[in-house]
């Protein structure tokens, strides 16, 4: 026996990826804030007259009414949620990435709305103009905890002993943050992780890079070593003079 599919009416969402289907719709990978990450067929919305209008942009908050099974859905309605200005074109590279993580890190049918709202939050921090890396930072902090990889960052892993401002650490896979000299090549300054806990990451200094550096080895564990499509893209944009993810 097969079970009836559930409706949904204009649910908050937002479009994360979206390939062709057939000759006029798309397979939409979604983040919709009380129903986590989902898979829907939209049809008729490719075409010179597109379902819904052309309103299926990604980065945009939409209002999605859908039916949804065990497996993928079927999108039955979509309008804008909101007037916003467009992501800054230095800044889509950013958005795309922050993307690429909410889909390899996510479990479709999962709600997790603190998820939808840091990923709303970093969106109006790039459409405001704020430091790209220092979005990136926080977003990337806060969606490891939320599914369950977060580092501590204010307590050494073996010890208990809490991160001193002064001193100097680095981070092992699997264990956590751990004592190191201020040459090691891997080493990170104890004010780094406690400005990074606190979310406070400036412009100058070494915050940002250090930031950097422990979070992609935090990611590159969860990850399981698979780089990531758009930090290909990125390094290349980098070698032009643009910012790194």
């Amino acid at each position: 026996m097969t079970a009836h599919p559930r409706r949904v009416l204009l649910a908050p969402g937002y479009i994360l990826h979206h390939r062709p289907y057939r000759d006029t719709s798309r397979i939409l990978e979604v983040l919709v804030r009380d129903h986590g990450r989902l898979t829907l067929f939209a049809r008729g919305v490719r075409g010179p007259k597109p379902r819904f209008g052309g309103v299926l942009q990604p980065f945009d908050l939409l209002l999605l009414s859908f039916q949804v099974g065990r497996e993928a859905g079927q999108l039955t309605g979509a309008e804008g949620a909101e007037s916003v200005p467009p992501l800054p074109a230095g800044s889509l590279m950013a958005g795309f990435y922050l993307n690429e993580l909410l889909l390899k890190l996510t479990t479709r049918h999962d709600p997790v709305p603190e998820v939808f709202e840091d990923y709303r939050r970093a969106l109006g921090g790039l459409r405001a103009g704020g430091r790209v890396e220092a979005v990136l930072r926080v977003f990337e902090k806060r969606l490891l905890e939320a599914v369950g990889y977060g580092v501590d960052l204010v307590s050494e892993a073996r010890t208990g002993r809490a991160i001193e401002a002064g001193g100097f650490y680095r981070f092992v896979a699997s264990q956590g943050l751990v004592p190191a000299r201020e040459g090691d090549a891997e080493a990170v300054a104890g004010s780094s992780l406690l400005a990074l806990a606190r979310e406070e990451l400036g412009g100058e200094g070494r915050e940002l890079e250090d930031a950097r550096r422990v979070l992609r080895a935090a990611l590159a564990e969860r990850l399981e070593g698979k780089e990531l499509v758009t930090r290909r893209v990125a390094r290349a944009v980098v070698s032009r003079g643009g910012s790194r993810t």
